[in-house]
């Protein structure tokens, strides 16, 4: 069974003059959905399927192998600015969400899975690599 789940990726701090961008597939990108100087939203849908003991997260904002799943926030070059020397890539693993987390948001009709993180990483820099400590939680709005 395959079912369309909203997430929210809310960015905290983001660098100022820094774009920060979610990719989708290959080579698109996903602007925010809401920006200000203290936060970025992203708003997005991933399919999953639920046939088995755990989620398999598929569709275009999905990135990796079906048992390490994740989703990128791009920024700098590779979220598609020029004028910027950094070039980096946070990814927000999937895998920590569980079966019943998808099966409480399915449940609500205005509900969705939701990670926030800070976007500026211990060197100063956008943050990037994997983030650590990323909790989901299941948002009824």
């Amino acid at each position: 069974m395959k079912v369309d789940i909203p997430f929210r990726v809310t960015v905290t701090d983001p660098l100022p003059g820094v774009a920060m961008q979610v990719q989708r597939g290959k080579n698109e990108l996903l602007p925010p959905t809401s920006s200000s100087h203290d936060s970025l939203v992203f708003n997005f849908e991933i399919s999953v399927d639920l046939s088995g003991d755990v989620p398999n997260f598929l569709g275009k904002y999905s990135q990796g192998p079906k048992d390490a799943r994740f989703v990128y926030v791009n920024s700098g070059t590779y979220a598609g600015q020029k004028d910027t020397s950094w070039a980096r890539r946070a990814k927000l693993s999937l895998m920590s969400i569980s079966k019943e987390q998808v099966e409480e948001a399915l449940s609500s009709p205005k509900a969705r899975i939701e990670a926030i993180f800070g976007g500026t990483g211990s060197n100063g820099g956008p943050t990037c690599a994997s983030v650590k400590n990323l909790v989901w939680t299941v948002v009824k709005k």
